[in-house]
Order: structure tokens, then sequence, then C-alpha cells
């Protein structure tokens, strides 16, 4: 099956309604990267007249699963993921998703997560012989040195290996992730990049009643985080490239948005930063359009969905050349790049900014422009036709085998 990205890529792909599953360890109203990508792609689906059937972990004891008449819910036991409050871990499921999928076979079955919910569903789809689909989401072999288990990075990346390479096909957001995942032994991999709500992420939502708040004036500058509080986020070196920008601005603020297991060694150690917590919709995008700045130092992205919102958002964004800096951000032009890991470059641009408010003005349009034309719809264009071209080449698998298979009297 290595030749199956060519054919999907040129396979003439008939519209047509799927019944899909989804398989998802991680899903709103969790806050993440990957439960806001996987909620839009279920949602593009429905509209397009596609059947939904969404597996994932039970979040609440109490919790109802959805059925609706183009979408339902099959919701499996999960257990709380260990310094990640409100997240579970779906737990292996593979004997009830074979009765489930014995049951109502979906024609396609698409998996974003790599956990034992994620493999059950692979493993199932395997056994029913139904096509599947996975999402490369999270590089979770890089983050192990951030939590001193880097003698773990060899297996965990082996186990991601042995998980996509099962399934048809593997999504990827850019073309730089899917070059270094082939050179590491992965197949069938097929770009599906990343869009932006520019809608909601908008300049026109700055508030200076929110800037009075942190305590701001209207000339001031105002320096944003916005993820996770982990050690994987390399905050340490967004609190040290503040500490440059405000000694040579020292009407500069640093506000982070978001939660985690960092947030009380951060406060100990930057504590003139505004902890402003969790942070979504409207109320996320006001966060985002009040400041000016934006940095973002995490070097364990396969995309940083933050990046296009703080450039939607109209922010400068100084951020390391790889993942979605890399696909949108041009240096100098609509926002500033480091050399991956290099810190001290980084630093280094996020002092241009300090001093520069032409700068930081020039680049906030520049981005919003390119932010522009990061469409959703193209992306789940792209991602309904990779689905459609599955179904289609599977059944055209099966009648070329069902003619080899006849033998006339």
């Amino acid at each position: 099956m290595d030749n199956l990205p060519f054919l999907l890529q040129n396979l003439p792909a008939s519209r047509r309604s799927l019944r899909v599953a989804v398989v998802t360890e991680t899903y709103p109203p969790e806050i993440n990267g990957v439960a806001m990508t996987v909620d839009r792609t279920v949602q593009a689906l429905r509209q397009r007249g596609h059947q939904i059937q969404l597996v994932r972990p039970r979040q609440r004891p109490d919790e109802a699963a959805a059925d609706q008449p183009s979408f339902e819910e099959a919701l499996q036991r999960g257990v709380p993921i260990p310094r990640y409050a409100g997240l579970k871990l779906g737990l292996p499921a593979k004997s009830a998703l074979m009765r489930l999928w014995r049951e109502r076979r979906p024609d396609v079955v698409h998996i974003a997560t790599e956990g034992p919910l994620g493999w059950s569903a692979l493993s199932a789809a395997t056994r029913l012989r139904l096509p599947a689909a996975t999402d490369f989401h999270t590089n979770f072999h890089t983050y192990t040195r951030h939590y001193g288990l880097g003698w773990l990075r060899a297996p965990i990346g082996a186990y991601l290996r042995k998980f996509h390479n099962k399934a048809l096909c593997t999504l990827v957001p850019t073309e730089e992730l899917r070059q270094d995942l082939q050179g590491a032994g992965y197949r069938n991999l097929l770009v599906v990049a990343r869009g932006v709500d520019t809608a909601l992420f908008h300049p026109c939502r700055r508030s200076s009643e929110l800037r009075r708040q942190w305590g701001v004036a209207d000339g001031d500058l105002v320096v944003l985080y916005v993820g996770r509080l982990a050690a994987e986020k390399n905050l340490s070196l967004v609190g040290e490239a503040y500490r440059r920008m405000r000694e040579a601005n020292p009407r500069a603020r640093l506000v982070f948005v978001g939660d985690g297991p960092e947030r009380e060694a951060l406060q100990a150690r930057f504590p003139e930063a505004i902890y402003a917590g969790m942070r979504t919709g409207e109320d996320l995008a006001r966060h985002y359009a009040s400041a000016d700045v934006f940095l973002f130092s995490s070097a364990t992205e396969t995309f940083g969905n933050v990046t296009l919102e703080a450039m939607a958002s109209g922010l400068a964004v100084v951020a390391y050349d790889y993942a979605a800096a890399r696909d949108h951000l041009r240096h100098g032009e609509n926002g500033l790049l480091a050399p991956l890991d290099d810190a001290r470059e980084f630093v280094r641009q996020a002092e241009r900014l300090a001093v520069s408010p032409v700068d930081v003005a020039r680049f906030g349009l520049a981005g919003r422009d390119t932010a522009e034309r990061a469409d959703w719809e193209d992306v789940h264009d792209r991602f309904e036709n990779i689905l459609l071209g599955i179904v289609q080449e599977e059944e055209r698998r099966h009648d070329t085998k069902a003619q080899l298979s006849f033998v006339p009297d």
C-alpha cells in the first residue's frame, strides 16, 4: 500500500455521503489544539452531509452520549492524565468497538490520537477490514526530554511509527513534518494543513478596558503567550525574552493565557507577569487582540495553532523557524523567526520589537493579511476528498478481488 498517497491525490473522488467513525481521546469542552481541530473536522463533515460516529472517552460520570440524525457518540472508559487536569486517556476498547462496528459498520475510520483507545480502534478496524486513516497531532516522543524521561524517546518513537504504519495513511499538518516522519520510517503520509477562524480572531476585538485591567496604557507594549503552561512549551525562554525586552522598554508587560502544571513555577520566577488563566471563544480572541507581540518558543509542536491565531489577531509574532511559523511567517516581512533551538537568537529577535513600534505595527498588519489566506474550508475540502478517495479505492480493490475470484463454468 506504499503507493496509496499517490492514488489518493490522483483519484477522482466522487461526492457521496459517508459513514465516518472518528476516534479521539480529547474533545471539547477540553481545551487544546487537538480537541479544537477534531471538533472543527467533525462539524465540517456534518455540514457536508456525512454521518459521524464519534468515539471518545466519557468526560463525566453522568455524561449522556449524543444521538442525533447525523451525529452519534459512543462513549468509552477513560482515566485522568497525570499532570494534565481535565484531560482523559481512553482505555483499551477493542471488543466494544468490534461489536459497535459490526452492528453499524462505518465506511471509514479516522483516528486522531495514538493512546490506548486509538490503538484499540486501529486494531478493531484492521480485524473488521475497515479502511482506517490516522492523524499525527503531537510529538510525544520529543516531550520526554522536558520530563527527565529521555530514555523513553526511542520506545515511544517506535510505538508511534508502528501505530501509524498500520493505517492506510497518516495525515500531517506540514510538508516539513511529512519529510521528517518519512525519514524516520513512516509510510503513506499526506499533508492536510490547518486553518484559522479569521472572523473570531480579529484585530477589531482589541479592548482598551482589558488593557486597563492589565494595568497598561494605550502606548504600552503587551507581550503575550497563549497555550498550555507545561514544560514542553519552553516557557522559561518566553520569560527570559520578556525580561530582555523590558530592559529595553520598561513599559512592556507580559501576559500568560492558559493553565497547566508549570503555572506555580512560572509565577514564582516571573511574579510581575499577568496570569489570565484559561480563556475560550470571544474572550480568548479579545485577549489575543489586546496584546501587541506574541512570543512562541515551543520546539515540540507538530503545527502550533496559536501562531495563526496570533497572526489573525494582528500581533507581531516571534517564533522558531518550524511548524506553522515556517509555513506562514516570512522573516522581516510579517513576523520574526529564529533558527530552531537557538535561544539566543530568539531573544535577540524579541528585543528588536521592544524598541520598534513601527515593526510591531507592520508585522501585525502583514500577519493578518497572511492569516486571511489560511482558510479552513480549503483544509476541510482536502480532508473530505481524502476520506472519499480512501473509500473509493477500497471499493475498487474489493471489486477487483471479486472479479479475480470469479471462475465461470
